[in-house]
């Protein structure tokens, strides 16, 4: 037995990843930091460390409640809707958090409050009237990026409220020209309310000492001085009813800004796991003299809140701050931004749908390295290198070792080490291995991996068993080449368990070993292994493709007609096979309610009973129809058309009318006796 000493002390560590926010499915894009997070975390315990990872939905906020509104569910119910998908993708990715919970919680608003008046005690917080623009139709204070209208710097029309896409100037909402609620489309006007703010200037000292101690990568410390140059400015941590949040203590209808209680829910997602875990004490973690280590996955654009607000909240409510932040950049698809209209703007699910979740973590760590650089997911070498590195490098090992070992000689591992300081190498080069893996320069790892497989694939290469084993007096030397080539792969595994644990996993019920950091330490002899089975396949570039069709969405505007041609009046449109038009299911449907929609110049908004069902459908026939008139009418709708989300709400369907249009469209009206929900033929 080959052996080295351990050299490491154990270590307490609490690691979090930013939090997903609850309006919306995770992407590719959220799963690199998760996974990051997840690999490093694996590593830790692999070292014996005592480590501990939480996250959770990031719940409250403005778009949470608007979109909950548009569903007509309440934003708790979207929010345990959204927390358990989000949750499920996690887990299929085989990214397990000790703790996934909620913002929402009973814990994170406790510990707010109790930051938030340790500030408030200490003199960090502050009052004053501030002017924002106001939707006077929703009767609520706007956010930055639900206000739209004309850069004032070089008039591109239809720009956000905090910022041009165009030009990329930076403003405030106040400054935009027409500027218009993204909500109700009306026209917001200033009005004045009373604000909390929190006294970031006084932290000044203390974050720049803090930057400078090595807790963030240097480019991102540099890239913060920014803020430091301009002047730090109090931080506004309040928001006006109505907002879905925790109400601020002692003051009704203010609400903590959702950046407030977001960061707190990684205490409040670990102090749930402490109420729930005997003998794990959360002052431990986040006493300020503390010696656990705390560390935060995060993308680099919620550096400043993660780097500047954060630390200081911390440090004047008395609580320890980060031991490090680890900023990434963003994923972009085949070399450009994700897509929705090329498909490359693609969900876990759809990911899931297609492919295995451990080709994404092999690929992502391969490329990750502690710098904030962006990684590129291209698809051709995304499926290169799975193929050449793990099918024909690490698993082409197993698979061509373990048929002779199972067949010829009764699946039991030979006494004799052939090569030990080819054994050796590989243990030595746990030093580095784990030195890229703690630093997060998960590349580096992979790189010094793959050429321990390459080592180990040359070594079998120049032994030729599928030669020697047919030469009767050569059976003992292929034994030990075929042990041997076993035993390299199992190091392998043990190195790449952290990154691939569904892979570590079967090739533990393959070698009958349960295989932990120590692993490295000794190598199997005279041992029994389990019959071979495949434990990768290769990736095919047609599942790619079937991902990325998967994930298109039409954003093509309609074809136009020539205007000369006879259909230029009546467009007739590409025709459909008999089969797709069986599909459409059509019903009949009493008009229940019909009422203006606040902000459109079309359309309507039609309440459907489908006898017992009720559907909610914006129907553009204003121009025809008073809704007083519709109310108690029959009509026909189309009930299986998918969900459209419009600006003003969730259309569940279609009611068909005909006309050339303005006054003198006519919705379709059933024959007598037709009832709510009969299917039209």
């Amino acid at each position: 037995m080959l052996s080295q000493p351990k050299t490491h002390h154990t270590r307490k560590i609490l690691v979090t990843s930013a939090l997903p926010y609850a309006n919306g499915s995770i992407h590719l894009g959220h799963l690199l930091e998760h996974i990051q997070t997840d690999i490093w975390t694996r590593f830790q315990r692999m070292r014996g460390h005592t480590c501990y990872s939480v996250c959770a939905d990031d719940a409250h906020g403005t778009p949470v409640m608007l979109k909950a509104q548009q569903l007509g569910i309440t934003p708790e119910q979207m929010v345990a809707q959204t927390r358990a998908e989000h949750h499920q993708d996690l887990l299929d990715f085989n990214v397990n958090y000790d703790n996934y919970y909620v913002t929402h919680s009973d814990e994170n608003k406790e510990l707010c409050e109790l930051v938030y008046n340790r500030l408030n005690a200490a003199g960090y917080i502050s009052q004053r009237t501030i002017s924002q623009l106001y939707d006077p139709e929703k009767q609520m204070f706007l956010p930055d990026r639900f206000v739209k209208g004309t850069c004032p710097s070089c008039k591109a029309e239809d720009q956000n409220g905090d910022s041009c896409d165009v030009c990329s100037a930076t403003y405030d909402p106040t400054e935009l020209i027409n500027p218009r609620s993204v909500v109700s489309g009306a026209t917001p006007v200033l009005r004045d309310s009373e604000h909390y703010f929190f006294d970031l200037p006084q932290f000044e000292g203390m974050l720049q000492d803090w930057l400078k101690s090595g807790a963030i990568q240097i480019e991102m410390a540099n890239k913060l001085q920014e803020w430091f140059e301009k002047g730090l400015q109090q931080w506004d941590i309040s928001r006006d009813a109505p907002y879905f949040g925790f109400e601020i203590p002692n003051a009704p209808g203010k609400f903590f800004y959702v950046w407030v209680d977001a960061p707190v829910g990684y205490m409040a997602s670990f102090k749930n796991l402490c109420d729930r875990t005997e003998g794990l004490n959360f002052d431990e973690f986040w006493n300020k003299d503390s010696d656990a280590e705390l560390y935060h996955f995060i993308g680099k654009d919620i550096t400043y809140f993660h780097c500047l607000f954060w630390p200081a909240m911390l440090e004047g409510a008395g609580f320890r701050k980060p031991t490090g932040v680890n900023v990434h950049g963003f994923v972009t698809v085949n070399g450009a931004k994700m897509s929705k209209s090329k498909g490359t703007f693609i969900k876990g699910r759809t990911y899931l749908d297609h492919l295995n979740p451990e080709y994404l973590r092999y690929y992502f760590a391969s490329k990750s390295s502690d710098a904030v650089s962006d990684i590129d997911l291209n698809f051709e070498d995304f499926a290169q290198k799975v193929n050449s590195d793990l099918v024909g490098k690490v698993v082409n090992i197993a698979s061509r070792c373990a048929s002779f070992i199972n067949k010829r000689f009764d699946g039991k591992l030979s006494s004799n080490v052939l090569e030990p300081a080819l054994v050796a190498e590989f243990q030595q080069a746990q030093t580095s291995i784990s030195d890229a893996f703690e630093k997060r320069q998960f590349s580096r790892a992979i790189r010094e991996i793959m050429a321990l497989a390459d080592k180990a694939n040359q070594f079998i290469d120049s032994n030729a068993p599928w030669v020697t084993i047919k030469d009767p007096e050569k059976l003992q030397f292929t034994h030990d080449v075929c042990s041997l080539g076993i035993n390299l792969f199992r190091l392998l595994v043990v190195y790449l368990k952290p990154v691939l644990p569904t892979l570590a996993a079967q090739s533990e019920v393959f070698l009958n070993d349960s295989l932990t950091w120590d692993s490295l330490n000794n190598v199997l002899s005279d041992h029994s292994v389990s019959p071979f089975k495949a434990l990768m396949q290769r990736v095919e570039m047609d599942k790619i493709t079937a991902m990325v069709e998967d994930s298109k969405e039409n954003l093509e505007p309609t074809k136009t007609v020539d205007p000369n041609s006879p259909l230029a009046k009546d467009p007739i449109g590409e025709t459909i096979s008999f089969e797709d038009f069986a599909k459409v299911d059509l019903r009949v449907a009493l008009i229940a309610k019909a009422e203006h929609v606040e902000g459109a110049e079309k359309l309507l908004r039609l309440e459907l009973d489908l006898g017992g069902e009720s559907k909610q459908v914006f129907a553009g026939i204003k121009s025809a129809y008073q809704p007083e008139d519709l109310v108690g009418k029959h009509t026909v709708m189309v009930a299986n058309l998918a969900p459209r989300k419009m600006r003003f709400g969730l259309s569940e369907g279609m009611v068909l009318a005909a006309g050339p249009g303005g006054k003198d469209l006519f919705i379709l009206e059933p024959h007598t006796g037709a009832k709510p929900g009969m299917k039209v033929k």
